[in-house]
């Protein structure tokens, strides 16, 4: 059941209070259900974006040319951010759970304790069965491996199970309900404060507490405990808020195929198992092990489209489409089109480009538009061949924990009067540096199999710079509230219970110990359905 308030209809009992909306609280709320247990889950915006509630989210960023904008990072509404996710599905690897001396994390279980949950996760995210391993990949000693992602035909997970969450007599969802405190004694939860739109509070006793509203807002609602009762998670000099993650992003070199027509099997292509998927180069994990890398994914993409140079009309067409912000949206998440798309383009060179090729433009657009939203199978992005075999290569690269890349409480407060996040992310030389390495090793490899090659775009002096000047996220909000052994040097346990809250769960990407090279929504979906499993237990 969905409702607009929390005084929409009165609370009956419940097995656990869930806070937030986005793909962790419906994927756990769905999965409780299923086993007869009922949830409340408060919601802090509605149905659609509204400016009012979406302003409690606005934080201090120290460096805002290295952390995107809260407006664009984060979303306030039914379904969170699978408002603004991209739809990129793909789990962790087993060396993300390994002892890795070189970067200094590691996860306090086994990636075989997560494998079952995954097929529950592309369930719910509506990606398909659970296959991520290329079957044309025969080559299982190489130094690099050819791995799929897959991708969300129904990225939106509230429109998905719209259905099923307004029908359930078990899901109780209440909209326009802003948790604003958390009242705990003797290392327990006993109530929740919740303030709606208009300023009205109302305290709800708990059982369970799952705190599931993104990776920055859970970890502010924690930091607001500890504020209250300082020996909490570790006090002072523990590890809340601090070793803050996301991915280093960006493209610095091109790949060359030796055979134009290679680059078919790097497309977007719908697979037998249910969704679109795409091909990407992952170093192997002895490879890693031996240069000391992070874990790292390429994959080959079209030519900058903001440079009309390109020459070609269909990337111009989509270029001039996505300068206009309101177009713009309904193509891509907003943080990747203001990643692509300058401030300003030169709409004269990509017209001329458009009206020299307009015949491939024609083509182009309405393929697109119908492929993208008018069928079952979504098209996630867009990816146009050339006859030169020249590429874009692209890197998502996992970004290693450091106590200096932190957030914490501001002396400024929203309107509700709860401390803003004051967020510093940092991006490192050394990080740079190992993905340096992983673009050289990727090249030798290339050459040694008549792949192709990889020509870097600066000289190789200047790209750990170029890397660097690159590095920008907030999307992904990984490690604030890292999972571990112990209250030393965590918050939560592997069941995702802090140390310090006996009936405190935090369902989120923050609690990763380390961010892989892969986005975090499918492991998120998978942790979720994990704890209903645990805790949705007879």
């Amino acid at each position: 059941m969905i409702h607009n308030s929390i005084d929409g209809a009165p609370l009956g009992a419940f097995d656990a209070c869930v806070v937030g909306s986005g793909p962790a609280g419906l994927v756990f709320s769905l999965e409780m259900a299923k086993r007869g247990k009922r949830v409340l889950l408060i919601e802090s915006g509605g149905v659609k974006v509204n400016e009012l509630q979406t302003s409690l989210s606005h934080a201090e960023i120290v460096d805002p040319d290295r952390h995107d904008d809260m407006r664009i990072a984060v979303s306030r509404r039914l379904g969170g951010t699978s408002n603004l996710w991209g739809g990129r599905c793909q789990p962790l690897d087993t060396i993300d759970f390994a002892d890795r001396p070189w970067i200094g994390s590691q996860w306090p279980l086994e990636l075989t304790e997560l494998l079952p949950y995954y097929e529950a996760a592309c369930h719910y995210l509506s990606a398909g069965k659970p296959v991520f391993h290329d079957e044309t990949d025969t080559k299982p000693n190489s130094k690099f491996r050819i791995a799929l992602e897959r991708f969300s035909n129904k990225p939106k997970v509230q429109k998905a199970f719209w259905q099923e969450l307004s029908a359930s007599p078990l899901i109780d969802i209440r909209l326009n309900t802003t948790l604003t405190s958390v009242i705990s004694r003797n290392h327990k939860v006993e109530s929740i404060v919740v303030t709606s739109t208009d300023g009205l509070k109302t305290k709800i006793p708990v059982d369970r507490l799952v705190i599931a509203c993104g990776g920055l807002e859970s970890t502010r609602q924690l930091l607001i405990m500890q504020r209250e009762q300082p020996d909490l998670f570790g006090g002072a000099d523990g590890v809340l808020g601090k070793n803050y993650m996301g991915h280093i992003i960006g493209e610095v070199a091109d790949i060359i195929f030796n055979d134009p027509r290679e680059v078919s099997k790097f497309d977007f292509i719908v697979d037998r198992h249910g969704s679109y998927t795409r091909r990407r180069f992952v170093p192997a994990d002895r490879l890693q092990r031996d240069l000391s890398l992070l874990n790292v994914s390429f994959w080959p993409v079209v030519p900058p489209i903001a440079d009309p140079g390109h020459q070609n009309a269909a990337l111009s067409a989509v270029c001039m489409a996505l300068a206009s912000p309101v177009i713009g949206k309904l193509f891509i998440a907003e943080a990747i089109r203001k990643r692509h798309i300058p401030r300003s383009i030169d709409w004269m060179g990509h017209l001329k480009n458009v009206l020299t090729g307009m015949p491939e433009a024609m083509r182009f657009v309405p393929w697109f538009v119908y492929n993208r939203y008018f069928t079952e199978m979504r098209l996630p992005g867009f990816f146009v061949r050339n006859t030169s075999g020249r590429y874009g290569l692209a890197y998502h690269c996992e970004q290693s924990p450091s106590l200096q890349s932190r957030v914490t409480l501001s002396e400024k407060t929203d309107r509700f009067g709860a401390p803003k996040l004051v967020i510093d992310i940092r991006f490192s030389d050394s990080d740079a540096e190992a993905l340096l390495r992983a673009h050289a090793a990727l090249g030798e490899w290339l050459s040694s199999q008549n792949f192709g090659r990889l020509e870097f775009r600066q000289p190789v002096a200047e790209t750990v710079n170029s890397i660097l000047l690159q590095a920008s996220h907030g999307t992904h909000q990984i490690g604030t509230i890292r999972m571990g052994q112990n209250r030393a040097n965590a918050i939560v346990d592997s069941n995702l219970e802090a140390f310090d809250c006996k009936n405190l769960y935090v369902v989120s990407s923050a609690v990763f110990p380390s961010s892989g090279q892969c986005n975090p929504t499918l492991t998120i979906a998978a942790l979720a359905a994990r704890l209903a499993n645990t805790i949705g237990r007879p």
